[in-house]
């Protein structure tokens, strides 16, 4: 059956959740039902949305008492035929949570496509294996870094950043996300000086890295931008696909006039998933919703940092990025917080095919940019060998003054 079904945590007042279920099913579709003459029914039967499961869950009291009311807690499954709408991620969530989400606590787990409607989405151009090829790394989590500090300084500042950070070997370099086209660091010259960067050190040393560039502007803009940054030969677009939507990374991964990765940012999306009552769930955001829509890589908290985000969501996010289906897969990467002496506990969480992202935990070495990516690559050696970081220190010098400045956190066997 052509059709999406959504799965949501509601929290209702009345305590009727198989009411609250078919209302919302009605509510969505048709309208209304048992007051339709029979030939009306029989006419608007396959419009009509499907209660597929009405869970009831554990109450909560803290629940009870943030809300001021007591609440019945479940899980509502509710399948929605896609004879109503158009396939395009608009068009479906709006019909599948539009109104919805404007109607108490409703909070949009996730979304199962059948393969007809799934078939409309791009999925990844490139994904984990197209962006392995690019730099050359199998075996191994690839290691990121991010530009620091580099608001008001000009392209020089840029490029010397940029190389110190892959001479310490660093698999990609991105944009920090609130650098924007600028008169000191035009978006097409800091794709250039990028590309002088990445060349001198790969004729230099052999080791191939990647550039995420920015891409940003007003949205009718961004296609033809973007296919000027393919021209220029850029690596890869770091792109706020949640300040624009998640439909306008669509139509910049299905142009095949842009044969560039797209690496997507998550800035903007706490205000629509960090609440457990409301919004929608970070597994389904930014990791399946991202990955049909053609992100070649999700950013995401990890779950260890300041602004961490749950161990579950988290795992979450990764697995529907990884998880074998007809896309290409996307690499997860979680971020802030990251420093050389979580990487046992990253790989173990998140695997090899993931990335670790680090800016002050790069920046912030006693070494510098190099020290900083050496002490990861130091890291990621020893756990893929099965060393752990406090031996493994012994003889890698970077890695232990990153371990003495930050500490490490070793997985127990």
């Amino acid at each position: 059956m052509s059709e999406v079904i959504a799965t949501y945590l509601v929290h209702d007042a009345k305590g009727d959740l198989h009411k609250k279920a078919e209302g919302i099913a009605l509510g969505l579709t048709v309208g209304s039902w048992t007051d339709l003459p029979l030939l009306e029914q029989e006419q608007l039967k396959a419009h009509k949305g499907r209660v597929l499961e009405v869970s009831q869950l554990e109450s909560c009291d803290k629940t009870n008492q943030f809300l001021g009311k007591n609440v019945t807690k479940g899980i509502i499954k509710i399948a929605y035929p896609s004879i109503n709408y158009s396939h395009d991620l608009p068009a479906i969530l709006t019909t599948v949570f539009g109104k919805l989400s404007l109607d108490g606590e409703v909070k949009l787990l996730d979304l199962e496509f059948s393969e007809d409607v799934k078939a409309s989405f791009p999925g990844p151009k490139f994904g984990v294996q197209g962006i392995r090829e690019l730099v050359g790394v199998y075996d191994r989590p690839l290691l990121m870094s991010i530009f620091k500090g580099v608001i008001g300084r000009d392209l020089q500042y840029l490029k010397d950043q940029l190389r110190q950070q892959v001479l310490g070997g660093v698999d990609l370099v991105k944009d920090d996300e609130i650098l924007f086209d600028n008169p000191l660091t035009p978006f097409g010259e800091r794709i250039l000086a990028g590309k002088e960067v990445l060349n001198q050190v790969f004729q230099e040393t052999g080791h191939k890295a990647l550039y995420a560039v920015n891409l940003s502007g007003k949205t009718f803009d961004l296609k033809d931008k973007a296919k000027k940054a393919s021209e220029l030969g850029a690596n890869v677009l770091l792109f706020n696909v949640f300040a624009y939507g998640l439909d306008v990374l669509q139509s910049l991964a299905e142009d095949p006039d842009i044969n560039v990765p797209i690496m997507a940012h998550p800035a903007v999306s706490g205000a629509s998933t960090a609440s457990s009552l409301y919004g929608f769930s970070s597994s389904l955001l930014l990791g399946k919703l991202l990955r049909k829509s053609g992100a070649d890589f999700s950013l995401f908290p990890s779950p260890y940092g300041s602004v961490a985000l749950d161990r579950k969501e988290a795992l979450g996010i990764a697995e529907n990025c990884l998880k074998k289906e007809s896309f290409k897969q996307s690499f997860p990467v979680p971020s802030a917080g990251i420093h050389p002496g979580l990487v046992p506990l990253l790989m173990n969480d998140f695997g090899k095919d993931s990335i670790i992202n680090a800016g002050g935990g790069v920046h912030g070495h006693p070494n510098g940019a190099i020290g900083g990516g050496q002490a990861f690559r130091s890291a990621i050696d020893a756990t893929l060998a099965g060393t752990s970081l406090t031996e493994a220190a012994n003889v890698h010098e970077d890695l232990k003054l990153a371990i003495d400045l930050w500490g490490v956190k070793e997985v127990s066997k």
